[in-house]
């Protein structure tokens, strides 16, 4: 920016500060007061929010808990399901067992 655009740039900030300040509905300390409580209400939101979002997030990981153990008993059911059906099979194809022998 050349000189001339500055001091145009401060010119313009100075009147728009100056016309901003003679048009405020309310004084410095109300301004402040409002921005003060629109602050705590924005933290108090936040705060909120994230104690829900905690709460939720801790939900899906029960739930997802939940799901591994009924999956990992499910598949303890299937190979033990599995080993019962192998050892009746061996047990069907073995030829029976002689006595001893007189």
């Amino acid at each position: 920016m050349d000189k001339n655009g500055l001091s145009s740039f401060l010119l313009g900030l100075g009147v728009g500060v100056g016309i901003g300040m003679l048009f405020a509905p309310k004084s410095g300390a109300e301004t402040r007061d409002i921005l003060k409580n629109k602050a705590n209400e924005g933290s108090e939101y936040l705060k909120q929010r994230s104690s829900e979002f905690k709460q939720t997030a801790a939900e899906w990981v029960d739930k997802g808990k939940e799901a591994m153990n009924r999956q990992r008993e499910n598949l303890a059911d299937a190979m033990e399901a599995g080993r019962q059906a192998y050892r009746e099979t061996i047990n069907r194809e073995a030829p029976p067992a002689e006595g001893p022998a007189r």
